[in-house]
């Protein structure tokens, strides 16, 4: 079947192209903006990519149009596809019906933190021997690109609360139907869509209300906004991590480093295992920690989630060194949201003792173009 995918170029989209192909599927993709990272991903697989969005990309007409989210009508291929009555489907749908049947899902979600803790999950479960599919929206170290269908019955998805496509409003997670889910935290964003934190807590509350009684629901015990969410309802066992003081959760770490590089993890109040590792930040813990617990329901001791994250290469793009120069070390991060970029320069700062820390933000993202952010950005 010929498939093509208008907005191929966003990190979920590109990711999805490469599970199609590797499905059996001719794909083919167009995008305003081709640009590496991923666009290299997909010219590496094969994968034809045109430039723009005009209704010539769409002739010969493809067996069906998987469209991004960034899609809207008045564009030239969108018009043109629903006035030729071609098939079309949301990304987020096809991977429901094209990937995820018969699978034990394991989703991601959160404000902040899901593509790196999507990739921790991946890393574990495969040093575990469990050769799980994945969909990572980023392009991770350790694997050699970010999607892949895997051998066994495992899929980890990194679960996003943005909308699916312009004829389906619903956050993409709710299409996932996951078993195991980690809820990292929860705070307003996407201001494009949203218009407060309730209404963000409403679709966390629609994916919560898909997970099974037999799943797994992790969440930090400290994070108020998803305790709200889980009160609207919740029929899953809910497994708690914590840092440190956060005792009463039922998996939590005790820094033996400041920075988070080294910690030890343990479970109702016994220590089980350490990791030592190059991430930084509290952040980068408590990721960590959602891993081990997600982990540990489809059968991964602590011990060997702990032993594979100590190897875990991270993301690109996530607090990623490029490099060193007259000692002055480079780093790129995708921080976009006054916690993430408080959290992320903490770790940096702890890392780095009394060296000096400049920091350069660009605030591309929708939600901070649009001013939402603007008080928080400058105590960040």
């Amino acid at each position: 079947m010929h498939l093509h995918i208008l907005g191929i170029c966003g990190t979920f989209m590109g990711s999805l192209a490469l599970l199609a192909r590797d499905l059996g599927h001719t794909v083919t993709g167009s995008d305003q903006s081709v640009y590496p990272p991923m666009s290299t991903q997909l010219e590496n697989a094969g994968i034809t990519l045109m430039q723009g969005y005009d209704r010539s990309h769409l002739q010969p007409h493809p067996d069906l149009v998987i469209v991004g989210n960034a899609m809207k009508r008045g564009i030239d291929a969108v018009e043109y596809m629903l006035d030729a009555g071609l098939p079309y489907i949301s990304g987020p749908q096809f991977l429901a019906d094209h990937v995820l049947q018969g699978k034990h899902v394991l989703g991601v979600a959160g404000t902040h933190g899901k593509t790196t803790t999507t990739t921790m999950l991946a890393w574990v479960l495969d040093q575990a021997g469990l050769n799980p599919g994945f969909l990572i929206g980023g392009v991770p170290l350790g694997f050699s690109q970010s999607a892949r269908l895997g051998g066994g019955k495992y899929f980890v998805v990194e679960a996003d609360e943005y909308d699916s496509a312009f004829f389906d409003k619903r956050s993409k997670f709710v299409h996932y139907h996951p078993k195991t889910a980690i809820l990292n935290n929860l705070e307003f964003d996407h201001a494009d869509i949203f218009d407060d934190l309730a209404a963000i807590q409403k679709q966390f509350h629609h994916l919560v209300r898909t997970i099974p009684s037999t799943g797994r629901i992790i969440a930090p015990i400290t994070e108020t906004h998803i305790d709200e969410v889980l009160e609207m309802g919740c029929w899953t066992p809910v497994i708690r991590t914590g840092l440190d003081t956060d005792t009463q959760a039922e998996l939590y770490a005790e820094l033996i480093q400041a920075d988070g590089s080294h910690f030890k993890v343990l479970e109702q109040g016994k220590v089980i295992a350490e990791v030592q590792w190059s991430m930084t930040g509290q952040h980068s813990v408590a990721n960590a920690l959602a891993t081990i617990a997600a982990a540990q329901h489809v059968g991964v001791s602590i011990v060997q989630a702990c032993e594979a994250l100590s190897s875990f290469g991270g993301v690109k793009r996530r607090m990623e060194l490029l490099g060193t120069l007259r000692g002055i070390e480079v780093y790129d991060d995708f921080a976009h949201h006054p916690t993430a970029i408080e959290t992320t320069l903490d770790g940096a700062r702890k890392r780095l003792g009394e060296r000096r820390l400049w920091a350069v933000i660009e605030p591309r993202s929708n939600t901070m173009r649009m001013g939402s952010h603007k008080d928080g950005l400058a105590h960040s």
